[in-house]
């Protein structure tokens, strides 16, 4: 475990244990970098210190289940949101608690904008996230009648062009 944890006051580690167990990883290492940038604890530090607390906390850790993929699912997400849905996207993402996953996202042209659906850190058959995205990316596009986008489903690319990205005609005079 990190060294760090035992300069952090007893109502830090209380909150910080408290997130862990409910799987809120953000919430625990702001609080974490919070008290101890003072010291000089960077970022990245604060995320080693609280993934040290998950493994402390093993199989207490009430952990978040993963965003449903399946297509009724997908399209009842998609409903709710409040703008008509004319496109869906896949795009890549990633940070250094998760490594790479991929979002599902549905975009919308009233009000514009997208609309998160689903993130995917893993395929269930163990294949890359991009797979699982693309193939419900393309079943959700499908059954909605409307483009899907997924610019580099084989290789992890957070640079690769959003071509759904909010474009609009250019409007006349």
């Amino acid at each position: 475990m990190s060294g760090w944890w035992a300069y952090l006051e007893e109502r830090t580690c209380r909150a910080v244990d408290a997130d862990v167990l409910r799987d809120r990883r953000l919430s625990a290492v702001r609080s974490v970098w919070e008290a101890l940038r003072p010291l000089g604890v960077g970022l990245h530090e604060a995320e080693r210190v609280v993934h040290a607390r998950y493994e402390a906390l093993g199989d207490r850790v009430q952990r978040t289940p993963p965003d449903p993929l399946d297509l009724p699912a997908l399209a009842a997400r998609a409903a709710a949101l409040p703008g008509r849905v004319v496109a869906v996207e896949a795009f890549w993402d990633g940070d250094t608690v998760h490594d790479w996953f991929v979002l599902l996202v549905a975009v919308l042209d009233s009000p514009a904008g997208e609309g998160h659906l689903a993130t995917v850190h893993h395929h269930p058959d163990g294949s890359p996230p991009g797979v699982a995205a693309a193939e419900a990316g393309r079943a959700l596009a499908d059954r909605l009648g409307v483009p899907f986008h997924f610019a580099s489903p084989d290789v992890p690319d957070d640079q690769a062009p959003r071509r759904w990205a909010v474009r609009r005609p250019a409007e006349g005079p």
